[in-house]
């Protein structure tokens, strides 16, 4: 059973994640995020002090630190590429406005930015060095390492939005294995990675 006082916390971080996904940090008011969670608006600074702290909470409760910490384990250049390919495309499908508020964060350079590379500098250091690793070992090819990590964070973290674009789009929307499988094709393929990808 859970105790009503984590039933109502619970509710304010799911209400909070909901509305900064939606409008932003700095649209969304600590009064609008009770209303949706139908708690009293004193229990944001009783329970967490503040609306930042309810923003922290949300990736203290929903970002993967235990996929990070098996991920930094892997030390195979090519496994390590596909499993972070595969881990981000997944969370992207099953918590979309974790993602974007990941990715409003970073695009705004809002004032919480460092708490955000905190969080996730520790992927990408982990992404850049099995990309090192690779070329080291003659895998993988590239000229610039910093170029090509802004490249495979690009077309894996910073997915574009499908709807703003499907005026151009012609074939039906692929499923999530399809779009895992498209995607590490193509970035193995820019790493110049000579084996079937699949």
């Amino acid at each position: 059973m859970v105790h009503p006082e984590t039933d109502v916390k619970m509710k304010i971080v799911l209400a909070a994640k909901k509305l900064f996904a939606k409008h932003g940090y700095d649209a969304t008011s600590v009064r609008q995020i009770c209303e949706e969670a139908g708690a009293n608006v004193a229990l944001v600074s009783y329970y967490f002090g503040g609306k930042e702290s309810v923003y922290f909470e949300i990736f203290n409760q929903y970002f993967p630190f235990d996929r990070l910490e098996t991920y930094n384990k892997i030390d195979d250049p090519v496994y390590g590429i596909r499993m972070m390919i595969e881990n981000v495309i997944e969370l992207r499908t099953r918590d979309p406005e974790l993602i974007s508020l990941l990715q409003m964060e970073i695009i705004m350079m809002t004032p919480r930015v460092d708490k955000m590379r905190e969080i996730i500098s520790p992927f990408w250091a982990k992404v850049r060095d099995l990309l090192e690793k690779g070329r080291q070992a003659g895998l993988f090819h590239f000229e610039s390492l910093d170029s090509t990590l802004l490249f495979v964070l690009g077309a894996t973290f910073f997915y574009k939005q499908r709807e703003f674009y499907e005026p151009l789009l012609t074939e039906p929307k692929p499923d999530t294995k399809t779009i895992t499988y498209q995607t590490t094709a193509f970035v193995l393929r820019a790493l110049c990675y000579e084996t079937k990808t699949r």
